[in-house]
């Protein structure tokens, strides 16, 4: 067997299973959970419609590259959401999923021979971590400051590691987080790549469920501002998954460097990825298509928007840049104990979330997840509004007992 396999850790959601191990939740309430960020908001019909219509397809393996349409549906979303003209030949690829992405892209361009570093904030979605893991690199964690919108600390990153580093994780809208990176952050993330010669993947599977009126800043996008219009060393990765409330088609696009895009092919080619015609039809009809994402957009603001509010006097949360997730942290009467948190509200109200320390690791001593949990407002607003009331009450039931 690989023996890189024996340093991946539990996934947070087993984690999250054996913390509720022996716990039988209050048959009063009805279960709700708030604990997996999965897209609950309905598909929309023309996307199924699309789909049924391709069942064709099937009977032919599709291209690793996808056809010209396909790319060409990526490449005139991002013309028209970042206004960038990208080449469909040679700077976007589909792929089965931004998880799938994620690994592969590590993989791809992490040589082992060399003690490689791949970075990633902290706290963070842990595909990077295991991503790091079998590529051989080690991963370092960059911790995110609340003070400053849990924007990612790079100062703090020795310049030791900078040096050994050949991968950055970045994660905008993060995970759990909501944080947007602004421009001055790209800026110097691409003055470090152009020092040390490292790729960075940009994660933006949350780019599209955003509550201010101005729409998050890309790294594509942020690549062209300052005049890197070959983006060399940048990977944008991007899915349907959120935007499209279709994560079981497990459906994306990469896009950006075309010398990586052209070596991510050839391991594509090897691996197996191709996305199924029958994938690519839908998807082409989704991204073409911008009407269901505005009224998506419009769900989540509505529902953030009801829920925020209640939580706020009680816990320490506010709405986020983007995302569809609440970070919170609990209350000083816990001591920082989420684990505790979270298992005593499922018991007592029968709602789930997730401990914030599962989603970072520990450095120097200090989980910067620690004393927060993630809230993931994905049902409907009813369900979302009656685990907040609980949440409420739970809270305040322990503070007067």
């Amino acid at each position: 067997m690989n023996p890189l396999l024996a340093k991946l850790q539990p996934y947070p959601f087993e984690r999250l299973r054996q913390l509720f191990a022996g716990v039988t939740p209050s048959a009063d309430f009805s279960p709700i959970s708030l604990g997996i960020g999965e897209p609950k908001h309905p598909t929309p019909a023309f996307i199924k419609e699309a789909l049924a219509a391709s069942l064709g397809a099937l009977a032919v393996y599709p291209a690793t590259a996808g056809d010209l349409k396909l790319r060409q549906s990526f490449t005139g979303w991002l013309q028209r959401r970042y206004a960038l003209a990208l080449d469909p030949a040679t700077q976007v690829l589909p792929v089965n999923g931004s998880r799938e992405a994620l690994f592969a892209l590590a993989q791809t361009v992490v040589d082992a021979t060399k003690a490689p570093v791949v970075l990633s904030p902290n706290p963070f979605y842990q595909i990077y971590e295991g991503a790091a893991l079998l590529s051989g690199a080690e991963p370092y964690y960059v911790p995110s400051v609340p003070a400053r919108n849990f924007a990612v600390d790079w100062d703090s990153v020795p310049a030791e590691v900078w040096a050994r580093t050949q991968l950055v994780f970045v994660c905008s809208p993060g995970n759990p987080t909501g944080a947007v990176m602004p421009l001055d952050e790209w800026q110097k993330l691409f003055a470090l790549s152009d020092r040390h010669g490292f790729v960075i993947a940009a994660d933006e599977c949350y780019s599209e469920i955003y509550f201010r009126d101005e729409a998050p800043l890309g790294g594509l996008e942020a690549a062209a501002r300052l005049g890197r219009h070959d983006f060399r060393n940048l990977i944008a990765l991007t899915s349907l998954s959120k935007r499209s409330n279709v994560p079981g088609l497990r459906s994306g696009f990469v896009a950006g460097d075309a010398a990586i895009i052209k070596s991510f092919l050839l391991y594509r080619t090897y691996h197996g990825s191709a996305m199924s015609g029958t994938v690519a039809a839908a998807s082409i009809a989704a991204w073409n298509d911008e009407a269901h994402v505005v009224e998506n957009r419009a769900q989540y603001r509505a529902k953030f928007a009801a829920v925020t509010p209640l939580l706020e006097p009680v816990l320490d949360v506010r709405l986020p840049d983007a995302s569809f997730y609440l970070w919170a942290g609990v209350p000083a009467s816990w001591q920082g104990d989420d684990q505790g948190f979270a298992r005593a509200l499922y018991a007592q109200y029968n709602v789930t979330v997730l401990p914030g320390s599962y989603l970072a690791r520990d450095v120097a001593g200090t989980n910067p997840g620690r004393g927060r949990i993630r809230m993931a407002l994905v049902a409907d607003t009813p369900e979302c509004t009656e685990a907040a009331r609980r949440i409420v009450n739970f809270i305040q039931n322990r503070v007067h007992s």
